[in-house]
């Protein structure tokens, strides 16, 4: 939330003109970096509208919350009106989307997506933006859990007329109204039936105080998700995406013709759940399609529990190399999700000479579906060989005569959707170009350096004796024993001082009492081995312990990558050092975003943790006093 005041005060503080101001500091606090110039423009011009119309309907008492975030999403709404309901007495909250446009119409018939003048592609309709927003704080936050009546959402496009955006008002409900500036009454009238003139600061104390739920765990709900009704609220450019793949089927089944969707973005940006949602209603549809990723851990995890009741299920769930034999356009729709892990093709040393197409894996996951989905993060490339690019993508589809559309997932659900985290990570890592940052803490993500592994340890346990879910991962920087004799336990391969654990289990079988490779993220039991990247990626945990190894250190002002202190087998004598220091920045980057509420962070390396600390504005000693934690 970037401010917080009663109407009347709103209006005042924009009469002065320091609302604005303010709203740009706090903003770039939170982040890391200022709002662009076309969002500071749209507070300007909309806030004071909204504040406006509140006072003339006699409510300024009623709180204003401006850029509110929905808790463990780095989604803000525009505002949230707090106040006291005038029949019931009891706390009524509005969520407020407010929009400048002057005309919007529907695309393709489809008045859950629409076109504006200044937008080049389509857009979420306001009413299902607002609507989505008021679901995801009924299911998060508790002051709204039990009472959904409570809240309600508003869609407000001040410059409209009836005339400009009539085709929108057909996706309302009573979670969700659309109000224009040409009949500013009715908007009036809906705050008055809503919120009474009483003060509404008690009723925003109780939502902001009020616990908030963890975010919907992935696997844990994959197999209802796929099997009976969508549990996950999409948001926005989600919303978009989903629509964009759902209509690409519908064109595919009307016109008989094939095209692409590609769905881009960083870790915790929803791709899974997208894909997961998609599959979800194309089954109710009773179309045919499949889940396919490059990753062993993160298909044998979907298919392990989408498959607990139903085996059947399992099937749903492939990998990219099942594909070099199917039948062309066989699929109504088949999900690449972590696309990133597309490799140049499907063949190796095992592959029979009959399944050997000489194809590209990309043009195979093409031709295998009418509509080929394809969800990717560019920065999670890790390994030599992988091509899930969208470039790549797009120069496939061309080369086929196909359409390719992009839709860009831009907010993030892991780590607290703190995107002041995020940038913190990229820019550390030197993945965007800025320099280093130190870390101003926004409430949303906790971050420790740790003076030792076993201190590192030590903090996770306590938080999992608290009932939190916890891993420690590590850079390839350790042997790691793969052959472990039938009886015995695993080795203790990754050794630092006189702390020495066990890499998590090679394999598909669990070996005294660790699980196997594939579940060492998921099950509880997978606590006391170290994992690296080709484990955790693709999943999430609320506490994430990593040791960064001595393949990159701080040297003076800059990091340096040490390819020889690298043990990852994938690092060919072949392989250019500019890809190795790639990859191993990207490593880091995807182990270092895994937490959901908190990261702590070892180096190996003395002058790579003294600066860590600088950065996080930590002293060296008293881990607890230096950020807080209980």
């Amino acid at each position: 939330m970037l401010f917080r005041a009663s109407a009347a005060a709103v209006s005042a503080e924009c009469l002065s003109g320091s609302l604005f101001l303010r709203m740009t500091e706090q903003f770039a606090r939170m982040h890391g970096y200022k709002p662009s110039t076309a969002e500071a423009r749209s507070w300007e011009r909309s806030i004071p509208v909204l504040a406006s119309a509140l006072n003339d309907a006699g409510l300024g008492q009623v709180e204003v919350l401006l850029e509110y975030g929905l808790p463990l999403t780095s989604k803000r709404a525009d505002a949230v009106l707090a106040g006291v309901h005038p029949k019931t007495g009891h706390p009524s909250y509005i969520v407020v989307e407010l929009k400048q446009w002057s005309s919007a119409d529907p695309v393709d018939s489809d008045p859950s997506l629409c076109q504006v003048d200044s937008y080049s592609r389509p857009v979420l309709n306001p009413v299902d933006q607002v609507r989505g927003y008021v679901q995801y704080l009924t299911s998060f936050n508790a002051a709204l859990a039990e009472n959904p009546d409570r809240i309600c959402g508003a869609a407000y496009l001040h410059n409209a007329t009836q005339f400009g955006i009539g085709g929108l008002f057909e996706n309302e409900d009573e979670f969700g109204r659309l109000f224009i500036g040409e009949r500013r009454g009715e908007f009036m009238d809906f705050l008055r039936s809503r919120l009474s003139p009483a003060s509404g600061a008690r009723a925003a104390d109780e939502l902001l105080n009020a616990k908030v739920g963890p975010s919907r765990q992935l696997m844990a709900v994959a197999a209802q998700e796929v099997r009976e009704r969508e549990q996950f609220v999409l948001l926005d450019e989600q919303q978009i995406a989903y629509r964009t793949v759902l209509n690409a089927v519908r064109r595919a089944k009307e016109s008989d013709h094939k095209e692409i969707v590609v769905v881009t973005g960083g870790p915790g940006t929803g791709k899974s759940v997208i894909a997961l949602s998609v599959l979800g209603e194309l089954y109710r549809q009773g179309l045919t399609a499949l889940h396919a990723t490059g990753s062993s851990s993160f298909t044998t995890t979907m298919r392990k529990v989408a498959g607990a009741r139903k085996p059947q299920v399992r099937d749903l769930f492939k990998y990219f190399n099942s594909f070099m034999t199917a039948e062309r356009n066989g699929l109504d729709v088949l999900v690449c999700d972590e696309a990133h892990r597309m490799r140049e093709t499907s063949a190796n040393r095992y592959t029979p000479a009959t399944h050997r197409t000489g194809k590209a894996q990309v043009e195979e996951l093409i031709d295998a579906a009418r509509v080929p989905v394809f969800l990717l993060d560019e920065h999670q490339v890790v390994r030599p060989g992988e091509m899930g690019t969208v470039s790549e993508i797009k120069a496939a589809a061309a080369a086929k005569n196909l359409t390719c559309r992009v839709v860009s997932l831009d907010s993030q659900f892991r780590c607290g959707g703190s995107d002041a985290y995020l940038q913190w990570v990229v820019r550390l890592l030197g993945l965007v170009e800025g320099g280093v940052l130190p870390w101003d803490p926004d409430g949303r993500m906790q971050l420790v350096v740790a003076e030792s592994p076993e201190e590192m340890e030590n903090l996770l346990n306590n938080r999992r004796d608290q009932g939190y879910s916890s891993r420690m991962s590590a850079g390839y920087c350790w042997k790691w024993t793969k052959k472990v004799p039938a009886g015995q336990s695993l080795p203790v391969d990754v050794v630092i001082g006189d702390w020495q654990r066990p890499w998590n289990v090679f394999g598909d079988r669990a070996i005294s009492g660790a699980p196997p490779a594939a579940l060492w993220a998921t099950d509880p039991a997978g606590f006391g081995q170290v994992g690296c990247v080709y484990t955790a990626q693709g999943f999430e945990y609320d506490w994430s312990g990593v040791i960064i190894g001595p393949d990159l250190v701080w040297r003076g002002d800059r990091w340096v990558t040490d390819r020889t202190a690298s043990k990852d087998p994938v690092f060919k004598k072949s392989t250019p050092d500019a890809d190795v220091n790639r990859l191993i920045r990207n490593t880091y980057k995807v182990l270092l975003t895994r937490g959901m509420i908190g990261t702590v962070v070892y180096s190996t390396d003395a002058e790579t943790r003294q600066k860590l600390r600088e950065l996080v504005g930590q002293p060296q000693s008293g881990i607890a006093t230096a950020v807080g934690v209980d």
